[in-house]
């Protein structure tokens, strides 16, 4: 699904990812561990098309070269990047925003779209699941919302848009152990052999829930270290100092 080879990326002289390979297929669950400044959101950002970058390597997703192709159309396509911090964006109602959300990505894929009553349906059906009360769906997007529940919102999102390749770029950091769980019971309720996730974050306790397939190490914009579960155990356990 996700091809890596030699993946560069920069921002003017800052050499950020240096040479980078990995290979995601289909339903495999991947994360990446590593210290600060090892380029995990950099790396993020530049799957999902964030503009800055300088790229050079190669960058295939189910085997079409992503280097030239807007970040607009990377989601049209399936990729879905959960961020660290999402944004508030004051004026803009959070129902209002997943319904555009979802008619454009089924326009892309050559679907009707859902009419207004079936759409308020689905979204407070997906939001049910994750905790989330039908008051925030009228409120403006992220406004006033806490840590844990502008992640909870995130994960909304991701149900509803149902992407092939998931990103989550420190999605636990800020949560507590509750909102945590129901996070990790989104995503698990979303797996399958359709889909992949790429789970960034720097601690083991995410994966206790989600269980990865693989846990990569990143340092120094490179990847150091493969491993199974077992792997982020013993990160938890030593930290990142033999990868510094």
């Amino acid at each position: 699904m996700l091809e890596l080879k030699d993946l560069k990326a920069s921002i003017g002289e800052k050499s950020i990812i240096k040479g980078l390979n990995l290979h995601i297929k289909s339903g495999e669950v991947h994360a990446i561990m590593g210290p600060n400044g090892s380029g995990k959101s950099t790396l993020a950002n530049v799957l999902s098309g964030k503009n800055g970058y300088e790229i050079s390597g190669s960058l295939k997703f189910e085997g079409e070269n992503l280097n030239e192709i807007p970040i607009d159309e990377r989601a049209k396509k399936g990729i879905f990047l959960a961020f660290q911090y999402p944004i508030e964006i004051p004026g803009v109602n959070t129902s209002n925003f997943l319904k555009t959300s979802l008619n454009t990505i089924r326009k892309s894929k050559g679907e009707k779209n859902l009419d207004t009553i079936t759409l308020l349906k689905l979204i407070k059906e997906k939001a049910s699941e994750l905790n989330i009360d039908e008051k925030f769906l009228s409120r403006q997007l992220n406004v006033g919302f806490s840590g844990g529940e502008k992640k909870k919102n995130e994960i909304l999102q991701m149900k509803l848009l149902e992407p092939k390749l998931a990103i989550l770029d420190e999605t636990d950091s800020g949560l507590d152990i509750d909102a945590l769980k129901i996070v990790a019971d989104g995503v698990n309720s979303y797996k399958s052999k359709k889909n992949s996730f790429l789970i960034i974050t720097h601690y083991q306790r995410l994966l206790d829930y989600i269980k990865p397939d693989f846990v990569h190490v990143l340092s120094d914009g490179k990847i150091v270290k493969t491993g199974n579960s077992n792997l982020a155990q013993e990160l938890e356990k030593t930290g990142y100092k033999n990868f510094n």
